[in-house]
């Protein structure tokens, strides 16, 4: 009974189309997130390879050693992690076809650093670190060139 009166209400009545350019009201996307997380990646890389072991008998020393490099391992993991997930965002549900058009590179850009946040998180590598600033920079770049607006990329470290 119940789904014949929404039946017929939704014949009576039925839903306007509705259109979007987009998953979101205008302004919601910017990949300032991804940077900042990128940046913490760097940051934690190179507190990991700045690190010294202690000697192996200093069993409180080794203790607060592993302790650290286990928190700068997680953050760096969750911070690619977030990296990929706000690139994938905005790939998946800002950029459209038209901008293909201006960008041909676009999608081979986003698969290229999406990759790079995955091997940040598998292994300590600086070069990998900062492949993926200079990444997040590129998309950065074409994010806001499709808004006609120059906005610099300024990282906090």
């Amino acid at each position: 009974m119940l789904k014949q009166v929404i039946a017929l209400v939704k014949s009576l009545s039925p839903a306007p189309a509705v259109h979007a350019h987009c998953d979101g009201p205008c302004g919601v996307y910017d990949p300032a997130s991804a940077r900042i997380t990128a940046e913490a990646v760097v940051s934690m890389t190179k507190k990991i390879m700045d690190m010294e072991a202690p000697p192996h008998e200093d069993k409180a020393a080794n203790i607060a050693y592993h302790n650290t490099l286990s928190r700068y391992v997680t953050i760096k993991e969750e911070q690619a992690q977030k990296t990929k997930e706000d690139l994938l965002i905005l790939w998946t549900d800002y950029f459209k076809p038209v901008h293909l058009e201006k960008y041909p590179d676009l999608h081979d850009t986003f698969w290229k650093a999406a990759k790079l946040c995955s091997a940040c998180k598998v292994e300590v590598s600086t070069e990998h670190a900062n492949e993926l600033m200079e990444a997040v920079q590129k998309i950065h770049n074409m994010f806001w060139a499709t808004k006609e607006r120059d906005v610099s990329f300024v990282k906090a470290s």
